[in-house]
């Protein structure tokens, strides 16, 4: 009624300006709205947006057993997770957790500027599935602000709430080893990661004993001192120990490293040097492992730079010699930094690309290359090293990964301006195409359909169909 210019937030995880620009006069932060439970009415489990994603976790294993295959940082708010897609240890057994949603509840600003409440599920037609779908990997704050996310499985609507979703692994196998850059020279470096991505390119179909592993490979900065991987199956998975050995043999296959225990944070992966051998552990404590216990990534002060990549297929030498020059610059002394290859395909791959927003279901691997700074006076230095290894890894096509048959794009939750900046996206596709490749345009209508007075906006919002570049 005021006019004013409104953003959402739930858990403020935000990589863009989203949420807060000057622009923006009235952030409504939903992180308050944080139940979870079984909604009997709609035969499913509610999740508020502002849930945090370790407590979504914790209370459906607890009360349930079951869980959502959804990322691996405790704090992130449920309510943008969900909307671009979500994706986490479990998304190669299990898919998406978009894969998983039944309903949304959306508070709407109609032609009018009336304010509604809509409900709407897969079940629908129309214009409601559409709003339905257009949450299912269309990234926030375009349509409307969720206030309650409703999941059950496809195929599940007659069974007890404890067979309507994942069924959350009882226990996991779990390894953590990091590789020395000491022991590292260009030729070794390039055999590692050409390694990851061959296993990757290989087992990137759904339905294989690989499909339930999953693998988060840090590629740290030579200032770190390490490379470090972390790598989870569930112990009930057929030849869950073969898959995990032969994953790890592998990956340092003709590299002649010896690799070393984890014994200090690297990224994501927490210091964890008992795991340097298997050790198989309860499926919660490994979940907790990963996502509660490092300061690199649970500090609240840090400054960063984060851009995305979803690879279909392994790193040329060009895109490996690049990575290898940037991460071991000697002027480059932030042991903060590091490209993460994060284990992609499997059952995400069973879906077609239409079934939902989020439209890369082709791919092996994702990366998310990030560097994090304390000082505001050094985001020159730290956004043009960002920008100079990115750009130069995809020098081929502009510097942006084009959709084609070696990149897929880009995630929208790992949202990056520049791929709007012709000055810096220079390959000519939109960054309409890269994240959203030809899902865009019912993207659009669903705008069109539930913000027709493009109410909702933000730097890389979906644009109303008129105005899309």
């Amino acid at each position: 009624r005021t006019g004013k210019k409104v953003s959402v937030r739930s858990g403020g995880h935000c990589f863009a300006d989203f949420v807060c620009n000057p622009s923006i006069q009235v952030i409504l932060d939903v992180s308050p709205m944080n139940a979870v439970y079984y909604d009997k009415n709609m035969g499913a489990f509610a999740i508020e947006p502002g849930a945090r994603i370790m407590n979504a976790y914790e209370t459906l294993y607890k009360n349930w057993g079951v869980t959502i295959p959804g990322g691996i940082c405790y704090s992130v708010g449920i309510g943008g997770h969900i909307a671009g897609g979500g994706y986490g240890l479990l998304s190669r057994s299990h898919g998406l957790v978009v894969d998983h949603l039944y309903a949304v509840e959306v508070v709407t600003v109609d032609k009018d500027r009336k304010v509604r409440t809509v409900v709407a599920t897969r079940n629908d037609k129309g214009d409601l599935a559409d709003l339905w779908w257009a949450h299912t990997g269309g990234g926030g704050g375009n349509w409307g602000i969720v206030t309650k996310y409703w999941f059950r499985s496809p195929g599940t609507e007659r069974k007890a709430p404890a067979e309507q979703l994942v069924k959350a692994p009882s226990t996991v196998l779990v390894s953590g080893i990091s590789i020395p850059w000491d022991q590292l020279d260009e030729t070794k470096f390039r055999r590692l990661i050409t390694n990851f991505g061959i296993w990757h390119e290989k087992y990137r179909a759904p339905g294989t004993p690989e499909s339930n592993l999953s693998s988060l490979f840090n590629v740290s900065s030579k200032a770190h001192g390490s490379l470090g991987m972390f790598t989870q199956i569930n112990a009930a998975a057929p030849d869950a120990k073969g898959v995990m050995d032969r994953y790890v043999a592998a990956i340092l296959e003709g590299v002649a490293v010896t690799p070393q225990p984890v014994d200090k944070p690297n990224g994501e992966i927490p210091a964890m040097p008992e795991f340097y051998k298997t050790r198989e552990i309860p499926w919660l404590q490994a979940t907790r492992l990963v996502g509660t216990d490092n300061p690199v990534i649970t500090n609240p002060t840090s400054r960063g730079a984060h851009k995305s990549a979803y690879m279909n297929t392994r790193f040329t030498d060009d895109q490996i010699a690049v990575l290898y020059r940037q991460m071991s610059r000697p002027d480059f002394t932030n042991p903060n930094t590091m490209l993460v290859l994060f284990s992609f395909g499997g059952q995400v791959n069973a879906s077609p690309p239409e079934a939902t927003a989020n439209v890369q279901r082709q791919s092996a691997f994702k990366l998310c290359l990030q560097t994090f700074w304390p000082d505001p006076a050094d985001d020159e230095f730290y956004l043009a090293w960002e920008r100079e290894t990115y750009e130069g890894m995809f020098a081929a096509t502009g510097g942006a990964p084009v959709p084609n048959a070696q990149f897929d794009g880009c995630y929208i939750n790992y949202p990056d301006v520049d791929m709007a900046d012709p000055a810096r996206n220079r390959s000519g596709t939109g960054w309409q195409t890269l994240y959203f490749k030809g899902n865009y345009r019912r993207l659009q209508h669903a705008k069109a359909a539930w913000d027709p007075t493009n109410y909702f906006t933000h730097s890389l919002g979906i644009e109303l169909p008129e105005s899309a570049s």
